[in-house]
Protein backbone atom coordinates (compact mmCIF):
# COMPACT_ATOMS: atom_id res chain seq x y z
CA UNK A 1 0.00 0.00 0.00
CA UNK A 2 1.62 3.34 -1.11
CA UNK A 3 2.36 6.04 1.54
CA UNK A 4 -0.52 9.10 2.03
CA UNK A 5 2.61 10.93 2.70
CA UNK A 6 6.18 11.78 2.60
CA UNK A 7 8.30 11.12 5.19
CA UNK A 8 11.86 10.37 5.97
CA UNK A 9 11.48 7.77 8.88
CA UNK A 10 11.96 4.28 7.83
CA UNK A 11 9.17 1.87 7.27
CA UNK A 12 7.94 -0.95 8.84
CA UNK A 13 8.91 -2.92 6.07
CA UNK A 14 12.12 -1.82 5.93
CA UNK A 15 12.72 -3.10 9.73
CA UNK A 16 11.49 -6.06 9.06
CA UNK A 17 14.15 -6.96 6.28
CA UNK A 18 16.47 -5.09 8.52
CA UNK A 19 15.64 -7.53 11.57
CA UNK A 20 15.75 -10.55 9.67
CA UNK A 21 19.49 -9.51 8.66
CA UNK A 22 20.34 -9.22 12.05
CA UNK A 23 23.59 -12.14 13.43
CA UNK A 24 22.09 -15.18 14.91
CA UNK A 25 23.01 -14.94 18.57
CA UNK A 26 20.94 -16.30 21.39
CA UNK A 27 18.91 -13.12 21.52
CA UNK A 28 17.90 -12.59 18.15
CA UNK A 29 16.64 -15.86 17.41
CA UNK A 30 14.44 -15.53 20.84
CA UNK A 31 10.77 -14.69 19.93
CA UNK A 32 11.01 -12.22 22.72
CA UNK A 33 13.36 -10.18 20.45
CA UNK A 34 10.74 -10.73 16.71
CA UNK A 35 9.27 -7.01 16.26
CA UNK A 36 5.97 -7.28 17.60
CA UNK A 37 4.04 -6.82 13.93
CA UNK A 38 5.66 -8.82 12.50
CA UNK A 39 6.08 -12.00 15.88
CA UNK A 40 3.23 -14.24 14.36
CA UNK A 41 2.88 -16.40 17.53
CA UNK A 42 2.64 -13.17 19.32
CA UNK A 43 -0.04 -11.92 16.46
CA UNK A 44 -2.26 -14.65 16.99
CA UNK A 45 -2.48 -15.35 20.27
CA UNK A 46 -5.49 -15.47 22.57
CA UNK A 47 -4.06 -11.79 23.99
CA UNK A 48 -4.26 -10.13 20.84
CA UNK A 49 -7.57 -10.85 19.77
CA UNK A 50 -9.14 -7.75 19.70
CA UNK A 51 -6.23 -6.24 17.70
CA UNK A 52 -7.07 -9.24 15.32
CA UNK A 53 -10.44 -7.81 15.19
CA UNK A 54 -9.77 -4.19 14.60
CA UNK A 55 -7.39 -5.45 11.31
CA UNK A 56 -10.10 -7.23 9.85
CA UNK A 57 -12.51 -4.33 10.01
CA UNK A 58 -9.55 -2.17 9.18
CA UNK A 59 -8.34 -3.45 6.13
CA UNK A 60 -11.39 -4.15 4.52
CA UNK A 61 -12.81 -0.62 5.61
CA UNK A 62 -9.55 1.36 4.17
CA UNK A 63 -9.88 -0.67 0.41
CA UNK A 64 -13.60 0.58 -0.01
CA UNK A 65 -12.95 3.66 1.16
CA UNK A 66 -9.96 3.94 -1.26
CA UNK A 67 -12.53 2.91 -4.22
CA UNK A 68 -14.81 5.70 -2.96
CA UNK A 69 -17.59 2.67 -2.30
CA UNK A 70 -20.41 4.49 -0.10
CA UNK A 71 -23.29 2.17 -0.04
CA UNK A 72 -23.97 -1.32 -1.17
CA UNK A 73 -26.59 -3.85 -2.32
CA UNK A 74 -26.12 -6.59 -0.36
CA UNK A 75 -26.51 -10.37 -1.09
CA UNK A 76 -27.67 -13.10 1.08
CA UNK A 77 -28.52 -16.92 -0.13
CA UNK A 78 -27.36 -20.36 -0.15
CA UNK A 79 -23.96 -21.73 -1.38
CA UNK A 80 -25.71 -24.68 -2.41
CA UNK A 81 -28.05 -23.61 -5.08
CA UNK A 82 -26.53 -24.64 -8.33
CA UNK A 83 -26.42 -22.43 -11.54
CA UNK A 84 -29.44 -23.34 -13.95
CA UNK A 85 -28.15 -27.17 -16.01
CA UNK A 86 -25.68 -27.61 -13.56
CA UNK A 87 -25.62 -30.46 -11.45
CA UNK A 88 -26.45 -29.92 -7.58
CA UNK A 89 -22.87 -30.74 -6.00
CA UNK A 90 -24.64 -30.39 -2.67
CA UNK A 91 -27.44 -33.13 -2.57
CA UNK A 92 -27.04 -35.91 -0.28
CA UNK A 93 -29.62 -38.04 -1.74
CA UNK A 94 -32.66 -37.42 -3.99
CA UNK A 95 -35.11 -35.29 -2.12
CA UNK A 96 -32.28 -32.66 -1.51
CA UNK A 97 -31.13 -32.85 -5.48
CA UNK A 98 -34.40 -32.71 -6.80
CA UNK A 99 -35.27 -29.04 -4.58
CA UNK A 100 -32.15 -28.32 -5.11
CA UNK A 101 -32.16 -28.13 -8.80
CA UNK A 102 -35.56 -26.28 -8.19
CA UNK A 103 -34.04 -24.10 -6.41
CA UNK A 104 -31.61 -22.93 -8.90
CA UNK A 105 -34.07 -20.29 -10.91
CA UNK A 106 -33.08 -18.27 -7.57
CA UNK A 107 -29.45 -18.31 -9.44
CA UNK A 108 -31.07 -16.50 -12.08
CA UNK A 109 -32.94 -14.13 -9.86
CA UNK A 110 -30.02 -13.44 -8.08
CA UNK A 111 -27.76 -12.87 -11.24
CA UNK A 112 -30.60 -10.54 -12.35
CA UNK A 113 -31.51 -8.72 -9.41
CA UNK A 114 -27.36 -7.87 -9.43
CA UNK A 115 -27.85 -6.43 -12.99
CA UNK A 116 -30.67 -4.07 -12.15
CA UNK A 117 -28.46 -3.02 -8.90
CA UNK A 118 -25.40 -2.66 -11.28
CA UNK A 119 -27.10 -0.49 -13.68
CA UNK A 120 -28.38 1.82 -10.99
CA UNK A 121 -24.49 1.86 -9.70
CA UNK A 122 -23.24 3.05 -12.69
CA UNK A 123 -24.81 6.37 -12.43
CA UNK A 124 -22.58 7.36 -9.37
CA UNK A 125 -19.42 5.44 -11.00
CA UNK A 126 -19.69 2.51 -9.27
CA UNK A 127 -19.76 4.43 -5.83
CA UNK A 128 -23.34 3.45 -4.40
CA UNK A 129 -25.19 0.69 -4.82
CA UNK A 130 -22.21 -1.60 -5.07
CA UNK A 131 -23.43 -5.23 -5.04
CA UNK A 132 -21.66 -7.32 -2.40
CA UNK A 133 -21.86 -10.96 -1.37
CA UNK A 134 -20.39 -13.89 0.56
CA UNK A 135 -18.31 -14.27 -1.97
CA UNK A 136 -18.56 -17.99 -2.10
CA UNK A 137 -21.01 -20.54 -4.60
CA UNK A 138 -24.73 -20.47 -5.48
CA UNK A 139 -26.68 -17.68 -5.14
CA UNK A 140 -23.33 -15.42 -3.97
CA UNK A 141 -21.58 -16.16 -7.57
CA UNK A 142 -24.88 -15.57 -8.96
CA UNK A 143 -24.65 -11.54 -7.38
CA UNK A 144 -21.18 -11.24 -8.23
CA UNK A 145 -21.66 -12.66 -11.74
CA UNK A 146 -24.42 -10.22 -12.49
CA UNK A 147 -22.59 -7.39 -11.46
CA UNK A 148 -19.92 -8.54 -13.85
CA UNK A 149 -22.43 -8.78 -16.43
CA UNK A 150 -23.00 -5.22 -16.47
CA UNK A 151 -19.18 -4.37 -16.11
CA UNK A 152 -19.55 -3.17 -12.62
CA UNK A 153 -17.17 -4.10 -9.74
CA UNK A 154 -18.79 -6.11 -6.67
CA UNK A 155 -17.25 -7.19 -3.37
CA UNK A 156 -16.83 -10.44 -1.73
CA UNK A 157 -16.61 -11.14 2.08
CA UNK A 158 -15.43 -14.49 2.30
CA UNK A 159 -14.41 -16.48 5.44
CA UNK A 160 -12.78 -19.32 6.36
CA UNK A 161 -14.34 -22.76 7.16
CA UNK A 162 -13.33 -26.07 7.80
CA UNK A 163 -13.89 -26.90 4.02
CA UNK A 164 -12.35 -24.89 1.44
CA UNK A 165 -14.44 -21.61 0.05
CA UNK A 166 -12.66 -20.03 -2.49
CA UNK A 167 -14.07 -16.88 -3.59
CA UNK A 168 -15.86 -17.23 -7.02
CA UNK A 169 -14.42 -15.70 -10.18
CA UNK A 170 -16.46 -12.99 -10.91
CA UNK A 171 -16.13 -10.93 -7.30
CA UNK A 172 -13.81 -8.28 -8.23
CA UNK A 173 -10.22 -9.19 -7.60
CA UNK A 174 -8.84 -5.98 -5.61
CA UNK A 175 -12.61 -6.01 -3.82
CA UNK A 176 -12.20 -9.38 -2.40
CA UNK A 177 -11.64 -10.10 0.81
CA UNK A 178 -11.26 -13.15 3.48
CA UNK A 179 -11.92 -13.02 7.27
CA UNK A 180 -11.78 -14.80 10.51
CA UNK A 181 -13.90 -13.52 12.35
CA UNK A 182 -17.57 -13.72 11.08
CA UNK A 183 -18.60 -10.61 13.58
CA UNK A 184 -16.10 -8.13 11.58
CA UNK A 185 -17.48 -9.87 8.44
CA UNK A 186 -21.42 -8.84 9.71
CA UNK A 187 -20.11 -5.58 10.15
CA UNK A 188 -18.90 -4.59 7.02
CA UNK A 189 -22.04 -6.64 5.24
CA UNK A 190 -24.39 -3.96 6.88
CA UNK A 191 -22.13 -1.15 7.55
CA UNK A 192 -22.61 0.21 4.12
CA UNK A 193 -26.29 -1.16 2.92
CA UNK A 194 -28.77 0.41 1.14
CA UNK A 195 -30.59 -2.88 0.64
CA UNK A 196 -30.51 -6.93 1.79
CA UNK A 197 -31.50 -9.36 -0.60
CA UNK A 198 -31.99 -12.50 0.99
CA UNK A 199 -32.44 -15.61 -0.99
CA UNK A 200 -33.61 -19.16 0.24
CA UNK A 201 -30.32 -20.40 1.91
CA UNK A 202 -29.32 -22.68 5.09
CA UNK A 203 -28.36 -21.48 8.53
CA UNK A 204 -25.87 -19.07 7.52
CA UNK A 205 -28.82 -17.12 5.64
CA UNK A 206 -30.79 -17.36 8.12
CA UNK A 207 -28.58 -16.08 10.89
CA UNK A 208 -27.59 -13.22 8.66
CA UNK A 209 -31.55 -12.32 7.71
CA UNK A 210 -32.65 -12.51 11.66
CA UNK A 211 -29.40 -10.05 12.77
CA UNK A 212 -30.12 -7.76 9.95
CA UNK A 213 -33.98 -7.72 11.01
CA UNK A 214 -32.77 -7.35 14.55
CA UNK A 215 -30.67 -4.30 14.02
CA UNK A 216 -33.52 -2.80 12.38
CA UNK A 217 -36.37 -3.93 14.93
CA UNK A 218 -34.08 -2.37 17.73
CA UNK A 219 -33.43 1.00 15.86
CA UNK A 220 -29.58 0.38 15.94
CA UNK A 221 -29.82 0.07 11.95
CA UNK A 222 -32.01 3.03 9.82
CA UNK A 223 -34.53 1.01 7.72
CA UNK A 224 -33.88 0.02 4.82
CA UNK A 225 -35.57 -2.23 2.08
CA UNK A 226 -35.20 -6.04 3.18
CA UNK A 227 -36.23 -7.92 0.17
CA UNK A 228 -36.82 -12.10 0.66
CA UNK A 229 -37.00 -14.09 -2.84
CA UNK A 230 -39.44 -17.09 -2.96
CA UNK A 231 -42.63 -16.76 -1.29
CA UNK A 232 -43.31 -20.65 -1.36
CA UNK A 233 -39.86 -21.11 0.53
CA UNK A 234 -40.16 -18.77 2.93
CA UNK A 235 -43.72 -19.47 3.87
CA UNK A 236 -42.47 -22.99 4.67
CA UNK A 237 -38.99 -22.11 6.97
CA UNK A 238 -40.18 -19.38 9.15
CA UNK A 239 -43.79 -17.88 10.12
CA UNK A 240 -42.79 -14.48 12.05
CA UNK A 241 -47.05 -13.68 12.34
CA UNK A 242 -46.61 -16.89 14.74
CA UNK A 243 -44.58 -14.53 17.04
CA UNK A 244 -46.50 -11.71 16.42
CA UNK A 245 -49.92 -13.42 17.90
CA UNK A 246 -47.23 -14.89 20.21
CA UNK A 247 -46.85 -11.64 21.48
CA UNK A 248 -43.00 -11.92 21.52
CA UNK A 249 -42.38 -9.26 18.85
CA UNK A 250 -44.38 -6.85 17.31
CA UNK A 251 -47.60 -6.58 15.53
CA UNK A 252 -45.65 -4.63 12.58
CA UNK A 253 -42.48 -6.14 12.77
CA UNK A 254 -43.61 -8.88 10.14
CA UNK A 255 -43.71 -5.51 7.71
CA UNK A 256 -40.01 -5.47 7.96
CA UNK A 257 -39.60 -7.05 5.07
CA UNK A 258 -41.03 -7.20 1.57
CA UNK A 259 -41.72 -10.90 -0.15
CA UNK A 260 -41.37 -11.16 -3.75
CA UNK A 261 -40.39 -13.70 -6.11
CA UNK A 262 -38.78 -12.17 -9.47
CA UNK A 263 -35.85 -9.55 -9.89
CA UNK A 264 -37.95 -7.16 -11.11
CA UNK A 265 -40.17 -7.30 -7.94
CA UNK A 266 -37.38 -7.08 -5.67
CA UNK A 267 -35.45 -4.18 -7.07
CA UNK A 268 -39.26 -2.52 -7.78
CA UNK A 269 -39.18 -2.04 -3.59
CA UNK A 270 -35.87 -0.61 -3.62
CA UNK A 271 -36.32 2.01 -6.53
CA UNK A 272 -39.70 3.15 -4.68
CA UNK A 273 -37.95 3.12 -1.27
CA UNK A 274 -35.68 5.66 -1.94
CA UNK A 275 -37.58 6.90 -5.10
CA UNK A 276 -35.25 6.14 -7.45
CA UNK A 277 -36.21 7.34 -11.15
CA UNK A 278 -37.23 4.40 -13.51
CA UNK A 279 -34.61 3.20 -16.11
CA UNK A 280 -34.44 1.25 -18.91
CA UNK A 281 -34.10 -2.34 -17.76
CA UNK A 282 -31.44 -3.87 -19.54
CA UNK A 283 -31.02 -7.12 -21.66
CA UNK A 284 -30.77 -10.16 -19.84
CA UNK A 285 -27.53 -10.75 -19.82
CA UNK A 286 -27.63 -14.66 -19.20
CA UNK A 287 -25.76 -17.68 -20.67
Amino acid sequence: MARRHPTSLRTSKQDIAAAKKAPQTAQTENPAYRLAFADDDFMTSEDTRGVRFQLEYLKTEFRLRERGIVSTVVLFGGARIPEPGKPAWAAKNEVQKRNLEAASRYYDEARRFAQLASQTSAASNFTEYVVVTGGGPGVMEAGNRGAADMGAPSIGLNIVLPHEQAPNLYVTPDLSFNFHYFATRKIHFLLRAKAVAVFPGGFGTLDEFFETLTLIQTGRMDRIPVVLFGKHFWDKVINLQALAEAGTISPTDPELFSIVDTAEEGWAVVRDFYKLPETEEPDWLGG
